[in-house]
């Protein structure tokens, strides 16, 4: 099927440094993760950055990985019951920041780092109730002039951002998806989406997929067609070198990945 919206190549930028996972944290420095600390300081290290996205109860895009708050701050609770002026009032653990809007985290990235950005599930089970936070990401990056790409684990949230924003760079995050870790996804979901089979029909230029999946024979297949294969998440400068027989580029945490020397 003919993606309805324009395929646009991924700025080749994010085959060349490697990607900080969630900024580059450490949290004993004051840096947890997609703190505007951590941004800053892989940005100052030479090195790519990924972030997540969850929605705000007033339809802001935030920078926080999970949809509770409990783990990444002192408060509970569901991260779309707060606004995002009350969410920017939450302090981050192990650090005095709140937590930043996108907005706010592309004014400090401003074009000097690739940007990879995750859009978390809205759904609760890969479906189609999507929409809202797709275009306040969409609103967020029209003015932004950098190199950026948009990604997420669900085909409906990859379809939806296309419509709203055509001409950023669209990929999928994937994975093996066994039981273990999605136990809350149905069996026929799980076999479905292992295969990424919507990688077409969305207009996609890339994935990104867990490493200790990138021997799957539809990977090779991607990549013969020219898809960029990116991957997560590498801890280590051995998983790096394994993950680079198959992937472009690599998502890091936990360890100082090296740079391209010219």
């Amino acid at each position: 099927m003919t993606a309805p919206f324009p395929i646009v190549p991924l700025p080749p930028v994010f085959r060349g440094a490697p990607l900080a996972h969630r900024g580059l944290h450490q949290r004993e420095d004051g840096r947890p993760e997609n703190s505007r600390a951590a941004f800053r300081a892989g940005i100052a290290s030479g090195y790519g950055i990924e972030c997540d996205v969850q929605l705000s109860a007033d339809g802001r895009a935030m920078v926080f990985h999970d949809h509770d708050l409990g783990r990444l701050t002192q408060a509970e609770g569901p991260v779309h019951g707060r606004t995002a002026a009350e969410l920017s009032r939450i302090p981050l653990r192990y650090s005095n920041e709140g937590i930043p809007t996108l907005e706010e985290v592309l004014g400090l990235v401003s074009g000097r780092a690739a940007l990879l950005i995750e859009i978390k599930d809205q759904d609760g089970a890969m479906g189609e109730n999507v929409g809202t936070l797709e275009l306040a990401v969409a609103a967020d990056l029209a003015r932004y002039g950098g190199p950026v790409a948009v990604m997420s684990f669900n085909p409906h949230s990859v379809a939806a951002f296309g419509r709203a924003a055509p001409r950023v760079p669209r990929g999928l995050t994937t994975a093996a998806y066994d039981a273990k870790h999605w136990p809350a996804l149905p069996a026929a979901t799980r076999d479905r989406l292992r295969e990424i089979p919507d990688y077409d029909r969305l207009g996609a230029t890339f994935v990104s997929h867990e490493a200790r999946d990138l021997h799957r024979p539809r990977l090779a297949e991607l990549k013969a067609k020219g898809a960029t294969l990116l991957c997560w998440t590498i801890r280590s400068a051995e998983e790096e070198a394994a993950a680079r027989r198959h992937a472009d580029n690599v998502t890091f945490e936990g360890y100082l990945p090296a740079l391209a020397t010219a």
